[in-house]
């Protein structure tokens, strides 16, 4: 029995915080400590079982006993919230990182990873032995810990499901070919944990690779029953896998919610064995769908505990508050990882920064706040939670260019911080003016907060008089079944040319570099250039528009002419600037400029520069 005190798990996620030591540093223990309070349990990132098998420079170790002690603090740290704590014990085989000097990779197979990674040696037993000795080992560390059980990962690619994926296994001994044999291994390896400690086991799965040769379901219930059978305490179903299907893995709001849940209940259905539900689960709304109609036993909780470490005390009625939305981004949580700076959100200002929190002002003043956009909504939040009086002025409504992100296909989730600001600003008191402020009035406050956002950049185009911006994705602007030339290939050009080709447009796409979709987060760009493929569009890098004729673009592609014809729009995207709407008025009261309005950056820039404004008013 797993016995924890609520049903909601914090799923391993990487944090990138730690150092080359794998040891828990403070920032791990702030983290962790601001989501242990109202969860039954948390798994901290994979921790890695040999130092030559890492995934990230940073990641958490247990391979050594110099990693106990930090590892002690974070369970004595969860253990006084009533938390249980859960080691999640991975090999990645073939997927330890290429880039990280020493790494060593092994694998049931000799053939390197799809999407890229070293070619692995083919394990003999000899490698067999030394991965169940690492396990066995691992398994000791985490006892003595004080981590109160174990999860074995046996899905997402890594070592174990290496083994039991038929795409992957190609081997003819007897760990190969039939299933029984695709299964001795990692059978073998949880054999190994259980007797090495007295810690209940739980067991990572992919309920499907999503890849035809791949694990599908019926082998993973198959699996489940033999796992039930050797004392397996619970199935954490997942999908996906690094190697293939990475969105999958990352549960990115381009793959449909709901699929994993399918998943763990037809397991939880056919095994009768306790479940764990996991994948996008983001809203109070998918929690009473997952407990009332699913019947799950347990539910884990990633990338919407990053989001909103309360997640679960607002859910159970312990804290009265608005759930902060994951938007499934992946921007903030894996781009911050891949980039070495280490985990952040998009929503959440405080991520890697859990020690600034706002405290309650000496001295309340009335703040004006003008534009609703991301950073002037955080900013307002904060600010009157602190204890000033705020106003905020928004001619048009919360949310600012941001509306215009969700708008683009298969990014509707993100429209759901722009649905949060407003409830939130309205709950928390900020009176809301919905005109343009005029200098008079803001020279009626204490302090201004400028968050007036950014206007494109429109460069001098010979001919050029009519064009549209990124107001092209609102359905009153949009353009169909047209020819279209985009100005501009950067993240807004094309995130507005993968719309366009969804309405029956022809698209050209014109970017004076030498690549297009900079700036855009790892799988959104993997995935739409990867519709590109079979769409209706011509990209052109290196190219610089010269002058529009009629219908015809001239442009100059590596020094030689380009003509362009039958062109019917066209969308210019070649970059935004600061808006500074009093620019030449100077106001007589202190101004501070954030978001957009200070420096042209992306979501996660602007409510983080929202944020820390607050805090120094």
């Amino acid at each position: 029995m797993l016995a924890l005190k609520n049903p909601f798990i914090f799923a391993p996620v990487k944090t990138g915080y730690g150092d080359q030591s794998g040891t828990i540093n403070q920032k791990h223990l702030a983290f962790y400590q601001q989501r242990a309070k109202y969860l039954g349990a948390i798994t901290p990132e994979p921790l890695y079982i040999d130092k030559g098998l890492r995934e990230l420079p940073m990641q958490i170790g247990i391979s050594s006993d110099e990693h106990l002690e930090g590892l002690q603090k974070l369970t004595s740290m969860a253990h006084s919230f009533d938390t249980k704590m859960i080691a999640h014990l991975n090999h990645p085989g073939r997927m330890a990182n290429p880039m990280i000097p020493n790494n060593y990779y092994i694998s049931s197979t000799d053939r390197a990873c799809e999407a890229g990674g070293a070619t692995p040696k083919r394990m003999d037993a000899a490698d067999m032995e030394k991965a169940r000795h690492l396990f066995s080992e691992a398994a000791q560390r985490a006892e003595k810990a004080g981590f109160d059980i174990i999860e074995l990962q046996m899905g997402h690619g890594y070592l174990l499901a290496q083994y039991i994926s038929p795409f992957v296994n190609d081997r003819q001994d007897e760990y190969g070919g039939s299933f029984e044999n695709r299964i001795k291994f990692p059978l073998e390896v949880l054999d190994t944990i259980q007797s090495s400690c007295n810690l209940p086991v739980i067991v990572r799965i992919s309920g499907d690779e999503m890849i035809p040769q791949g694990i599908h379901m019926e082998e993973m219930i198959a699996l489940a029953k033999v796992l039930k059978e050797r004392g397996v305490e619970a199935i954490h179903v997942s999908a996906g896998t690094v190697c293939n299907t990475p969105p999958w893995y990352f549960q990115h709001m381009f793959v449909p919610k709901g699929k994993t849940w399918e998943m763990a209940a037809k397991i939880q259905e056919a095994v009768k064995i306790p479940t764990v539900f996991v994948g996008q689960i983001n809203t109070k709304e998918d929690v009473d769908q997952l407990r009332n109609e699913m019947h799950a036993e347990y539910i884990a909780l990633g990338r919407a505990l990053v989001a909103d470490p309360d997640f679960a005390g607002k859910y159970l009625g312990e804290l009265d508050e608005i759930i902060r939305p994951c938007l499934a981004c992946s921007d903030g949580c894996l781009g911050g990882v891949k980039s070495g700076k280490g985990i952040g959100c998009l929503v959440n200002p405080l991520v890697g920064y859990e020690g600034e929190m706002p405290t309650p002002t000496d001295t309340s003043k009335h703040i004006a706040v003008v534009g609703g956009g991301l950073a002037g909504s955080e900013a307002a939040l904060n600010l009157i939670r602190k204890g000033h009086k705020v106003t905020l002025f928004e001619k048009d409504h919360i949310g600012g260019q941001f509306d215009l992100a969700s708008l683009p296909p298969k990014k509707q989730s993100l429209h759901k911080i722009v649905n949060y600001y407003a409830q939130i600003l309205e709950k928390e008191g900020v009176l809301l003016v919905n005109h343009e402020a005029k200098k008079e009035e803001l020279e009626q406050f204490d302090e201004v907060v400028m968050a007036t956002g950014s206007i494109p950049i429109i460069p001098y185009i010979k001919g050029l008089t009519l064009f549209h911006w990124a107001e092209v994705l609102e359905k009153e602007n949009m353009v169909e079944n047209k020819t279209v030339a985009i100005i501009g290939g950067g993240l807004i050009g094309t995130e507005v040319a993968h719309k366009l080709l969804q309405k029956g447009n022809k698209v050209y796409l014109i970017e004076m570099l030498d690549e297009i979709a900079r700036g855009m987060e790892m799988i959104e760009r993997k995935l739409t250039l990867k519709s590109f493929e079979t769409a209706e569009i011509q990209i052109f890098t290196k190219t610089k528009v010269l002058e529009k004729q009629d219908k015809k673009l001239i442009c100059e592609q590596d020094g030689q002419e380009l003509i362009l014809e039958n062109v019917d729009e066209i969308v210019m995207a070649t970059g935004m600037k600061p808006y500074h709407p009093f620019e030449d008025e100077e106001l007589s009261v202190p101004v501070h400029y954030v978001g957009d309005a200070n420096k042209v950056g992306k979501a996660q820039d602007a409510i983080r520069d929202g944020f820390k404004i607050a805090l120094s008013i």
